[in-house]
C-alpha cells in the first residue's frame, strides 16, 4: 500500500489475479509452508473466498496466517491504557497500591509515594503484559485457530504434504468430472447437490482423499449407473411439466 507498491502497480496486478481465479475453472491450492506467513494484501488475492468451488488453502501447522502481524494487533487492539487497565485488574501489588491510595487521610507527600510506585510497577510490568498479548495474538494465526474459523481447509505437515497433495489432485479430477456429469444429466443441480450425490454413495471418509480416491475407482459402474438415473430422472421430470403444461392450456 506504501508509494513504492503504487509505483509497481501491486494493486492493479493483484486485482488481475483476483479477477482471473474467481473465473478459473480447475482447481487452486494455497500452501502454507512451515514458517510461511500470509498477511493482509496476499491472504485477500488469494483468498478462497474468491472462488469457493475452485479454490481451497492448506498450512503446516507451524506457518502463521492473518491480515496483521501479532505486534500490530497488539498495537490496534491493547494500546497503553488497556494495558493499564489490566495491570491494576489483576496484579495484587498494583491493587494494594489502589486501595492506600483512595485513603482520604492520606497526606499530599503520601499519595505522591503511592503514584510513584504504581508508575515504577506499570513500568516494570508493561514489557511482560505486551509480550502476553502478543503471544495471545500469535495463537490466533496458527493452523489450529484458521481451521477452527474455517479460512484453510486442513493441517498439512510439510513432511505429508507431497502425497497430501497427489491424492488431492487425482481426488478432485475425478470428482470434477463426476459433477460435470452429473449437473449435465440434471441441469438444476447445483455443484453441492452433485456432491451430496457422491457423498451419499461414498462409505469411506469423505475427508481422506485416498480412500475416496479408491471409492471412486472402484464404484465407477456404480456411479455411471446413477449418473443415468439421474438424466433419466431429470429427463421424466420434463416430461411431466410438460404434460401439465398441455393439460393447462
Amino acid at each position: 500500500g506504501g508509494s513504492r507498491d503504487m509505483a509497481g502497480e501491486i494493486l492493479k496486478f493483484g486485482a488481475m489475479i483476483v479477477d482471473a481465479l474467481r473465473e478459473f475453472e480447475n482447481p487452486v491450492y494455497i500452501y502454507l509452508p512451515p514458517h510461511g506467513e500470509l498477511r493482509g494484501g496476499s491472504w485477500v488475492v488469494v483468498d478462497p473466498t474468491i472462488n469457493e468451488e475452485k479454490m481451497s488453502m492448506y498450512a503446516d501447522p507451524d506457518s502463521r496466517g492473518g491480515i496483521l502481524e501479532p505486534a500490530g494487533i497488539t498495537e490496534v487492539k491493547f494500546r497503553l491504557p488497556d494495558q493499564l487497565k489490566v495491570m491494576h485488574r489483576i496484579d495484587p501489588q498494583l491493587q494494594l497500591l489502589d486501595t492506600e491510595l483512595e485513603m482520604s487521610d492520606m497526606d499530599p507527600d503520601g499519595q505522591a509515594a503511592i503514584k510513584e510506585q504504581i508508575k515504577a510497577r506499570e513500568e516494570l510490568l508493561k514489557p511482560v503484559y505486551l509480550q502476553a498479548a502478543t503471544e495471545f495474538a500469535d495463537l490466533h494465526d496458527k493452523t489450529g485457530r484458521m481451521k477452527a474459523k474455517g479460512v484453510i481447509s486442513a493441517a498439512v505437515p510439510w513432511e505429508k504434504s507431497r502425497e497430501f497433495f497427489y491424492y488431492l489432485a487425482k481426488r478432485r479430477i475425478s470428482q470434477d468430472d463426476y459433477v460435470g456429469q452429473l449437473k449435465e444429466a440434471d441441469a438444476t443441480l447445483s455443484t453441492n447437490a452433485a456432491l451430496d450425490i457422491l457423498k451419499s454413495m461414498c462409505s469411506a471418509d469423505w475427508e481422506d482423499n485416498h480412500a475416496v480416491m479408491d471409492f471412486f475407482t472402484e464404484s465407477a459402474g456404480e456411479i455411471a449407473a446413477k449418473i443415468a438415473s439421474v438424466k433419466k430422472e431429470s429427463i421424466q421430470a420434463k416430461i411431466d411439466a410438460l404434460n401439465a403444461e398441455l393439460e393447462n392450456v
